[in-house]
């Protein structure tokens, strides 16, 4: 079994030995750069090690565990390349949300899609080729008669989307989750997967909002009941750059929409708190949060943990007065 977990690790830094990110700490969201460091994927590996269990038994229910999904920013968009993924994603019996960000999003060849962070473009069905491979993987190397299940998001952002419209983008990028979900349950994988997609939703990247908002309502149009993760920041705070209305439009005051925050410090959760305050209080509605989003690993100065992050949010909302807004145990780690 160990040679078994050992060869999948191996394969997944082979096929990845590209990647890496040269991670540095900041309040605002993570853009890594194209240096490889397949050094970085062994870390986070061990940071994620396999929890074995014996084929009989289930595996317990995401919502009882921290951190316990490993997202990734995607360089190349290859169904065997993620295959791998999915797989050492089984393999660490991992649960809850996954969130594969592609880049921002791009037109290209008379086709919509994205930048990955190799700079190069992959269209809408490249990604959702990609991601069936994902699921595949995740579905194949879980034990016997296991119970985990993760949520795989298309994931990308709101920097400097390189499309004729924003809204059209979302329409599309909605499109292409509904045929994931599709392709899911056809090939009888929707009880291992499901599928979502998730927007790095940053007011430094779009001030004026107006390139947000489109894709989010063009998303909502077209979505046939996937949700829609913001796993952005609030850059500052309510009112810096956007106001309290434009950033809870996108972490749950539109049908659809969750909030997966970027939980790199204290400073991120009193924002998001304080959002939360003023979403209950003045549209007596509550930001709809699905867990914390970390970034990195332990050998770089990048922030908190996924569990230390889960904590000191859920104590800022305490301090806001709305410790009852629907915090779920668990998370996800970003790596590149």
């Amino acid at each position: 079994m160990k040679r078994s977990v050992l060869s999948v690790a191996a394969a997944l830094l082979v096929a990845l030995a590209a990647a890496g990110a040269a991670l540095a700490a900041r309040s605002q969201s993570l853009m890594p750069d194209l240096a490889p460091r397949s050094a970085f994927w062994a870390q986070a590996l061990r940071e994620f090690p396999r929890n074995p269990k014996p084929p009989h038994q289930p595996s317990r229910p995401h919502q009882t565990r921290y951190g316990l999904t490993l997202s990734i920013y995607e360089r190349k968009a290859k169904p065997w390349i993620l295959s791998a993924q999915g797989c050492a994603a089984a393999r660490r019996q991992e649960s809850g949300v996954v969130v594969l960000d592609f880049g921002k999003p791009a037109f290209r060849h008379h086709g919509y899609g994205t930048i990955l962070f190799s700079g190069r473009f992959a269209s809408n069905d490249r990604i959702t080729t990609a991601m069936v491979g994902y699921a595949r993987g995740y579905a194949s190397c879980l034990p016997r008669g296991s119970s985990a299940s993760i949520t795989l998001a298309r994931g990308t952002s709101n920097y400097h989307p390189a499309v004729p419209s924003a809204y059209t983008a979302g329409v599309r990028w909605a499109r292409a989750t509904n045929r994931l979900g599709r392709v899911l349950r056809e090939k009888g994988l929707a009880d291992h997967v499901a599928a979502a997609a998730a927007d790095d939703a940053e007011p430094a990247w779009d001030p004026g909002f107006h390139k947000t908002r489109d894709f989010f309502h063009g998303f909502r149009v077209a979505s046939r009941g996937h949700t829609l993760f913001d796993y952005g920041s609030l850059d500052g705070g309510v009112g810096a750059i956007w106001s309290a209305r434009q950033a809870w439009y996108v972490a749950g005051g539109i049908r659809r929409t969750k909030a997966l925050p970027e939980i790199y410090n204290s400073a991120m959760a009193r924002e998001w708190a304080e959002l939360a305050r003023i979403a209950r209080r003045r549209y007596h509605s509550d930001v709809e949060f699905a867990g914390v989003m970390t970034q990195g690993t332990s050998s770089c100065a990048c922030g908190l943990r996924p569990q230390a992050a889960h904590r000191v949010l859920a104590r800022a909302l305490a301090r806001e007065g709305v410790e009852q807004a629907g915090l779920p145990l668990g998370g996800t780690n970003i790596i590149g």
